[in-house]
Parts: C-alpha cells; sequence; structure tokens
C-alpha cells in the first residue's frame, strides 16, 4: 500500500546498504583470524612460538579497547558513511600490507594494528545502520544479516586459508594467500566508498528520527541501566568465550591430534550454523516482537555445546558440538543482544551501545586466549564451560524491550 501521508518511509535502497556494509563486514573478519586455522604453519614460516601467533588475533581485541568509545563517537558524530568509511580505508591499505610484506612477522604485527583499529569503526555501526534505514519491525534481521557477514568471513577464512597454504620444499609461503585476501580488501573496500549513503531522505520509523545522546552522555546513561550491566556481563563471558575458541582453535585441533584442514571445517561448522541461526531466528523476534526468550534460549544452550566440544575426542563429534554452540551462540544470543542491548539503551546512540557490549567481549577475549595459553587447551575449555554456565541466572534476570513491546 502506497502511504503519502505517512513521515516515514522504508527505502528501498537500503538493502544496497546494507550489502556493502555486509561485504565490508566480511572483509574485516578475513583479516581479523587469517591465521588462527594455520597456526601451525604461521609459527614455522615466521619461527615463533604459538602465543606470538595467537598475538596477531589478540592484537585487535587489544586495539579494540582503545577505540572503541572514539569509534562509537565518531560514527555518532559525524556519521555512518564518514565513521565506517574511515575503516574501509584503513581496511584496504593494511589489507593489501599484508600480502607486500607477508614474509615479516613484524610486518604481519603492524598490519594486524592497522586492520585492528579499522575493526570498531567497522562493527560499531551495524545497530546505527539497521536503525537509520530500516523499520522497528526488521531491525533484529538487519542486525542478523550484518553479524551474518562475519560469520561467513570467519567461515572463508577457515576453510579456505589451510587449503590456501602450501609447504614448498619443506617451507610453508604464507603470501599467495594474503595477497589475495589484500585484493578482495581493496575492492570491498572502495564498493563501500562508492555505494554507502549516510541515511535516507526520510527516516523508516519514529525512533530513526529522535535526537540522540551524545557519547559522555549516553555512557552514563548506559551504565546506570541494570539490564545494560547485566548485557554486558553476558556478553563479557559469551563474546570473550568465542573469541578465545576462534582464537585458539588450530592449538585446540592439535591437542586433540586432527588437522589444521580439520580445525578450519570446525570453525566452517560453528559459523555455517551461526549463519544458520542468524537468517532464521531474528526475524522471527521481529514477528513475535519478543528479545528475552530468545536470549535465554541461545544462552542457556551455549554451555552444553562447549561442554560437548571440550570432551569430544574425534572429529565427528567437534564438527557436532560446534555447530551447536554456533547456532545457539551466534546465530540467536548474539545478533538479538546486539538489538536488544539498542533498545534498552535508547536514547543512547546505537554505535555506542553496540561498542560497549563488543568491548566487553574483547576484554575477555583477550584474558581467556592468554589464560588458555598459560593453562593448556583442556583445562582452558572447561573454565569456558563453567563461565557459560555462569551465564544462565545471569540473562534470566534481564527484562523485555519495552520498545519491542511498544512496536
Amino acid at each position: 500500500m502506497h502511504q503519502t501521508d505517512s513521515p516515514y518511509r522504508a527505502y528501498g535502497y537500503r538493502w544496497v546498504v546494507l550489502a556493502v556494509y555486509f561485504l565490508l563486514t566480511f572483509v574485516i573478519a578475513l583479516q581479523w583470524l587469517t591465521f588462527a586455522s594455520v597456526e601451525r604453519a604461521a609459527r614455522e614460516a615466521y619461527g615463533v612460538s604459538p602465543l606470538a601467533v595467537d598475538m596477531l588475533s589478540i592484537v585487535f581485541m587489544a586495539v579494540f579497547l582503545v577505540m572503541c568509545i572514539p569509534a562509537s563517537w565518531m560514527i555518532d558524530r559525524y556519521g555512518i558513511r564518514v565513521g565506517v568509511g574511515f575503516g574501509a580505508i584503513l581496511t584496504g591499505v593494511f589489507g593489501i600490507f599484508k600480502g607486500l610484506f607477508a614474509h615479516s612477522y613484524a610486518m604481519m604485527l603492524v598490519a594486524q594494528l592497522g586492520l585492528g583499529v579499522a575493526q570498531p569503526f567497522i562493527l560499531n555501526a551495524v545497530t546505527a545502520i539497521a536503525a537509520k534505514w530500516f523499520p522497528v519491525n526488521e531491525r533484529a534481521g538487519a542486525v542478523g544479516v550484518g553479524t551474518l557477514s562475519q560469520f561467513l568471513g570467519f567461515v572463508a577464512v577457515n576453510l579456505a586459508t589451510p587449503h590456501l597454504v602450501h609447504a614448498v620444499n619443506g617451507t610453508y609461503d604464507l603470501r599467495p594467500m594474503l595477497m589475495l585476501y589484500g585484493v578482495i580488501s581493496v575492492v570491498v573496500s572502495a564498493a563501500f566508498l562508492v555505494f554507502m549513503r549516510e541515511a535516507p531522505p526520510t527516516p523508516p520509523s519514529e525512533h530513526a528520527g529522535h535526537e540522540r545522546l551524545m557519547s559522555l552522555d549516553g555512557v552514563k546513561h548506559l551504565i546506570h541501566l541494570k539490564d545494560m550491566v547485566w548485557l554486558l556481563g553476558l556478553f563479557f563471558i559469551g563474546l570473550g568465550a568465542f573469541n578465545a575458541i576462534a582464537t585458539c582453535i588450530d592449538q585446540i585441533a592439535e591437542a586433540k591430534e586432527l588437522s589444521s584442514a580439520q580445525a578450519g571445517a570446525i570453525m566452517g561448522a560453528m559459523f555455517g550454523a551461526g549463519i544458520l541461526g542468524a537468517l532464521v531466528v531474528p526475524p522471527i523476534s521481529d514477528k513475535i516482537q519478543r528479545r528475552k526468550p530468545f536470549l535465554v534460549a541461545g544462552v542457556t544452550l551455549v554451555a552444553p555445546g562447549i561442554l560437548g566440544m571440550t570432551l569430544a575426542r574425534g572429529y565427528g563429534g567437534m564438527l557436532t558440538w560446534s555447530a551447536f554452540v554456533g547456532f545457539f551462540l551466534l546465530g540467536v544470543a548474539g545478533p538479538i543482544g546486539f538489538q536488544y542491548g539498542a533498545e534498552i539503551g535508547y536514547p543512547a546512540p546505537e554505535a555506542l551501545s553496540q561498542g560497549l557490549i563488543l568491548l566487553a567481549g574483547q576484554i575477555s577475549g583477550i584474558l581467556f586466549v592468554v589464560g588458555m595459553n598459560i593453562v593448556g587447551m583442556g583445562v582452558g575449555m572447561a573454565a569456558l564451560v563453567v563461565l557459560s554456565l555462569v551465564n544462565i541466572p545471569i540473562v534470566l534476570r534481564l527484562h523485555e524491550s519495552q520498545v519491542a513491546e511498544a512496536e
């Protein structure tokens, strides 16, 4: 039906905006975990320790701690096109830098630092894009698609990288793989800069047109919300557990006497199931306008999944349980949790609530990865099971989003 009298309208170009953001998020995920599934090859190629290879992923999380709030402020102050565009430029520049200086561990660390700076400018914007371009009954779905793109990047990098890295005369050459990923980064970053638009001519729904708190006031507002504090606790454990498993997957597989290719497939199964969940569940949440039941289900079922991964001895068991974790953690709890945070945090900017949630997971991710390298993969996975159980009473304390209930 053509609504000529309504001041609100959902424009078809929103799908173009979501598509170029989808591709950029895919690429930053590709660059983040480039070395995770080939940790053994990377440590031989560069002559470094397992923890040194993990540092190439940890540096993303460490830089996020510093850049999270500035990135959210820039997105809030100057808009999506400028804020995310800055991240896109860094992604293209440092992505190709990795290919050009593939033989130097020091240069890889520099490149990962640059890409780590780009990451919060990209990831912190997903709920802001959903709010500016999508009506509220499509937002969890839009956030799910934006989140799904990161999962697709993780799937691609984990499945493809082990097959792109080969030993020649007993020496691993990472340059062809890194150059391929670099070229992809340049092309996608350029596409984002060309096709991204800041906002539609008129807002898609009432809340998209309202004035928001600036970053400092927004932070004060968010940290005084009990539900936001509980949500940060959930992501501190859940997102931190994911970051640790994704970073250490080749070491976890090695401890179970599995190959790097099998490690990549295990993470591929996790992300593949996460993609399925992100496609199916958030739209249902939008349709019935409820967030808490899905969060409770997602968070509660993560613990048995991680327990299954911990106890599994064979390849088949790891594939099955990693897919279980992926569906409920990445496909259900993740995207719906992000949208829930944006709704309960209103009128704080969506980029700010998103940034604080991701910040919690990056802090814990660093702690969990370092801890697992110290105590060993088996003990570390057992600790993640216990922490996942702690999340169950936390999620039960949440209240339903008033924005969801009102729409």
